[in-house]
């Protein structure tokens, strides 16, 4: 396995996620009753430091469905979290306006890259006409220069 996991870590993260899924109006448990539901999030709640008791919980009272959901997310953070500690593997993210990511994105296409590699070659190419400009402005003074003398 590439990613380790951290048991306590990771009942941690299911803890949060099933709180907010909890408070965003999605029933996490197998109950259809809403006094069942609200017994069991009370009891939920009471758990946040008890990683063996978050999974029997999560084994329980949630339906297999949610359950495949939860891993899910739950992968993907702990691949996030372990990307996060070197800065090479660290996502970054920018916002781009529709118009700016379109002309990009058929930038990117016509030379066969990726977006980020497309981004560095465009940065390349400026940085490259600089060092042209400059390189083309001392030529010209050195020539008035030299027909000055």
């Amino acid at each position: 396995m590439r990613y380790q996991k951290l048991e306590a870590q990771e009942a941690n993260w299911k803890w949060k996620y099933l709180l907010k899924k909890h408070r965003e109006g999605e029933n996490i448990t197998k109950y259809t009753e809403n006094s069942m539901i609200e017994l069991k999030i009370q009891l939920l709640t009471t758990l946040q430091n008890s990683p063996d008791e978050i999974e029997k919980w999560v084994k329980t009272e949630m339906t297999a469905e949610q359950r495949k959901k939860m891993r899910q997310s739950i992968r993907a953070r702990r691949k996030r979290f372990f990307n996060a500690e070197k800065i090479t593997t660290k996502k970054k993210s920018i916002d781009l306006e529709y118009a700016s990511w379109l002309q990009l994105s058929k930038y990117a296409n016509a030379q066969g890259v990726t977006l980020s590699q497309a981004v560095l070659q465009l940065i390349d190419e400026l940085e490259n006409k600089e060092l042209y400009l400059e390189q083309v402005e001392k030529m010209k003074v050195s020539l008035k220069s030299l027909l000055n003398v």
